[in-house]
């Protein structure tokens, strides 16, 4: 079966971009020094480690999940989702590709702020509401402060509400606070995996439960993850370590310490955002990493590209692209009476999108910035699984390289105890 997406590195290397890229011995080194990684990968999975990896293959799972997320659609309009960070990301990147209407039954409520939180609450229709809570620890503070605001509204309703109905909690096995308040308010409970962290369970309950309410086909994204995990672990220069070699070599070699990733399809915004979150958390550690920045094109054509041009010569770029976008409204040329306009005359939206990615890619490889160029076939359910497995193994690759672990974010421990510190000191 076909790969969901093409891969096109050539203008990341010292050939094509000159001293903007990276060497081709160093290129070629540092995919020799990653192959112990995929080896490992492959022997860690066949033991029964790394589930975030092996959940691609799995399908026992999904028929409680789609049973649940049935369910939900039927007897609610709206379903809010509480949770932050890797809790929400990956459920709010693949929402993003569902239809208008399905996307507008979920709200991912992934921020703690007082009067927007007070907002949304004052909007929903009780009787028609559902939360999901999600933390895998079960004492996230931002979550357990939206869930406790929600049970206050909950029970401040003219009829107040028959909580173990209008809730679903998504934490892992054991004894934590969210556990415990779940249980003391019988509320239903799903197992979150301990073994998968927070920003590598997209292909799990955590993704893909609100992929389901959203009407996607999770069999889909976990078949697009499966085939491009396959290929990855079978290949001795798979695009994942391609990838990863580039980020480091050029960090190391050419200063290059900024990677932007630059989708030119709005629905991909979150995804940039996933990925965000995903490499900054698993790399930026003992002084080391690549730091990402999330963009969206075209829009920042018009807020960065000046800057990415003609500033610092510190940032590598990934262009993400859709062969055949959706072209959406067309310029009627009748409405082009303008001669200097006349270029828009017949042009869908999704047309002069897809020339303005081409002209931007063009305009960074002529200005020397090393840019790797990504081209999805369509933009479904199975090229976005892929899209998540491809940057999963990467990010791990990339950890690898440089001598770090991809897992755990220890420096940001001591910002959570000095919160908790302070809230309980008044």
């Amino acid at each position: 079966m076909a790969q969901p997406f093409d891969h096109y590195i050539d203008a990341c290397l010292e050939a094509t971009v000159s001293d903007g890229g990276l060497r081709e011995d160093s290129f070629r080194s540092l995919i020799e020094r990653g192959r112990p990684a995929l080896r490992e990968i492959r022997g860690e999975l066949a033991r029964g480690g790394l589930p975030h990896f092996g959940l691609a293959s799995r399908r026992d799972d999904l028929r409680a999940i789609e049973s649940l997320a049935l369910r939900l659609r039927e007897d609610f309009r709206r379903i809010i989702v509480l949770g932050t960070g890797g809790s929400s990301l990956g459920g709010q990147a693949l929402v993003a590709i569902a239809p208008a209407a399905e996307r507008r039954r979920l709200v991912f409520a992934d921020n703690l702020d007082g009067g927007g939180f007070a907002e949304l609450l004052a909007d929903c229709e009780p009787a028609r509401t559902h939360f999901v809570v999600i933390s895998k620890s079960g004492s996230t503070t931002e979550t357990l402060a939206q869930t406790f605001a929600v049970l206050d509204w909950a029970r401040r309703q003219k009829r107040p509400l028959d909580l173990p109905r209008h809730f679903t909690v998504i934490t892992e096995p054991g004894d934590n606070p969210l556990r415990r308040l779940a249980d003391r308010l019988r509320l239903p409970l799903l197992n979150h995996d301990p073994e998968v962290g927070g920003r590598f369970s997209v292909l799990s309950l955590v993704g893909l439960l609100p992929g389901l309410i959203a009407g996607l086909d999770v069999m889909a994204v976990r078949k697009g993850a499966a085939l491009v995990f396959e290929r990855a672990i079978a290949e001795e220069d798979p695009a994942p370590l391609a990838g990863a070699a580039l980020a480091v070599g050029l960090a190391r070699e050419r200063g290059r310490t900024q990677q932007v990733m630059l989708p030119y399809a709005g629905a991909l915004e979150r995804f940039a955002q996933w990925h965000r979150q995903l490499w900054a958390e698993s790399l930026g550690k003992n002084g080391r990493g690549v730091t990402p920045v999330a963009a969206l094109g075209p829009v920042d054509q018009h807020s960065q590209l000046q800057l990415w041009l003609d500033g610092p010569a510190d940032k590598s770029f990934t262009v993400i692209t859709v062969a055949e976008p959706e072209p959406g409204p067309v310029i009627e040329p009748d409405l082009v009476q303008d001669p200097a306009l006349g270029y828009l005359s017949g042009q869908s939206l999704g047309a002069i999108v897809k020339i303005q990615a081409r002209a931007t890619i063009e305009t960074l490889v002529d200005r020397g910035h090393p840019t790797r160029m990504i081209r999805l076939q369509r933009l479904d359910e199975r090229t976005l699984g892929g899209l998540f497995m491809h940057f999963m193994l990467e990010t791990v690759l990339a950890a690898h390289l440089l001598g770090i672990s991809a897992y755990g974010q220890p420096a940001v421990e001591s910002s959570k105890k000095l919160t908790k510190q302070y809230l309980a000191a008044g």
